[in-house]
């Protein structure tokens, strides 16, 4: 002999609303990150010390009454 119940109170189905669930996949992309450089050439003047002599020159020619210079007859 079997017995199968029957529910008493027979109810039907509720559903909740959906709910959304993300998988989130993440691919790489490559991205250029580009650094600007600015190369500038700076030229400075540097002073050289280069000795330069200046003289002069000149010729005198005692006369007999020049007290230093004996005198020659």
């Amino acid at each position: 002999m079997s017995h199968c119940h029957k529910p008493v109170c027979p109810a039907s189905d509720v559903y909740d609303p959906p709910q959304v669930v993300y998988k989130d996949h993440y691919h790489p992309q490559i991205v250029n990150v580009i650094h600007q450089i600015q190369v500038v050439n700076r030229h400075h003047c540097v002073p050289v010390p280069r000795h330069v002599y200046c003289y002069s020159e000149s010729h005198v020619y005692p006369s007999a009454a020049t007290p230093n210079m004996p005198y020659r007859r």
